[in-house]
């Protein structure tokens, strides 16, 4: 089927390339991981772009700073507010914190309790509310009309798109091209900006987008050619327990990416109790969906990634101790 027209306001590869000079000195450039042992196995080179270690321990504060920073001075004087399970909220937070702008976090009830401290800390005003039964964007959006503050979504906004897209853009200018790039998807704001940052120095490569098996919306959207939406998904990846793409990031996903792949929950587990032995850090289960997608992806197909050469988000290492003890057990 084909896709539903694409908004005039799309964001653009040079827009991703802007965003990365508002960026420089404020979002950590952060390191790409590398693992022998991990090449051997799956007959690649594989390169792991550490998002995990961001600001705020998450790529969200990218897309966070580069939109307030765009902000009016009447806008930042008024306030901003945001929906979000956690790694969104901490960047928004934060980001309104370096730039003082008074800032109101939508955040769900059963969001980890190390993503509300944090959030908390920054600064922000913490609105709670139950993610099965309560609709998230119609809150915020009644606190915006309220109180006339400006609305900051967490993925489905150019400057927000603009600015995750410049992790990848980070990678590809730090290494060079790739022949694969490995994504996770939630809303779609890393996974379409990756995109945009792929066709601007590396558009031979094709990239993956990867999803939760309990919430593929992605996928299923993909496949349909327009936005489907899902029930609330249960799954470990919370980061990613999204019901549906965004008007902006739909078009440019269908656009541009190879495919959306999902994983199990299980194999989000193991994948963290890899990065904390091999690698030598901690990622969230949200954090793992590219890295599990890919080792699926090349262990389907061995003879399309051998030798190549291939990318993968970790987006994001906010995850309670106890949880990752509970979860990833004794080694």
């Amino acid at each position: 089927m084909t896709p539903t027209p694409a908004p005039a306001d799309l964001p653009t590869p040079d827009d991703v390339l802007a965003a990365a000079q508002v960026l420089r000195g404020t979002a950590h450039r952060t390191p790409v991981l590398t693992s022998r042992l991990t090449d051997a196995e799956l007959g690649a080179t594989v390169l792991v772009k550490a998002e995990n270690l961001q600001r705020t321990g998450s790529f969200k504060f990218r897309g966070a700073f580069h939109t307030l920073s765009r902000l009016d001075d009447a806008r930042r004087r008024a306030g901003v507010v945001t929906f979000s399970s956690g790694n969104h909220a901490q960047a928004l937070a934060l980001a309104a914190r370096l730039l003082t702008i008074p800032a109101t976090i939508v955040m769900p009830q059963d969001a980890p309790a190390s993503k509300v401290a944090a959030t908390r800390g920054y600064g922000a005003r913490i609105v709670h509310y139950d993610r099965y039964t309560e609709d998230r964007a119609a809150i915020a959006a009644d606190l915006a009309a309220r109180d006339g503050l400006t609305l900051v979504p967490p993925y489905d906004h150019p400057h927000v798109i603009a600015g995750q897209g410049t992790a990848v853009l980070e990678l590809l200018e730090d290494h060079g091209p790739l022949d694969a790039l490995f994504v996770c998807l939630g809303g779609g704001g890393l996974l379409s900006g990756s995109l945009l940052a792929v066709q601007a120095l590396s558009p031979g490569c094709a990239v993956f987008g990867v999803e939760p098996e309990a919430g593929d919306d992605g996928r299923q959207s993909l496949r349909a050619g327009r936005i489907v939406t899902i029930a609330q998904p249960r799954t470990l990846a919370d980061g990613a327990a999204t019901t549906h793409l965004g008007e902006l990031t739909f078009p440019i996903i269908a656009g541009h990416a190879e495919d959306v792949l999902t994983v199990p929950d299980d194999a989000l587990v193991g994948a963290m109790a890899l990065f904390a032995s091999r690698y030598k850090v901690v990622v969230e289960p949200t954090g793992a969906l590219a890295f599990c997608g890919m080792r699926a992806a090349v262990a389907a197909d061995p003879e399309r990634f051998a030798g190549r050469r291939i990318g993968v988000t970790v987006s994001g290492g906010n995850v309670d101790l106890d949880r990752f003890a509970a979860l990833v057990g004794p080694a």
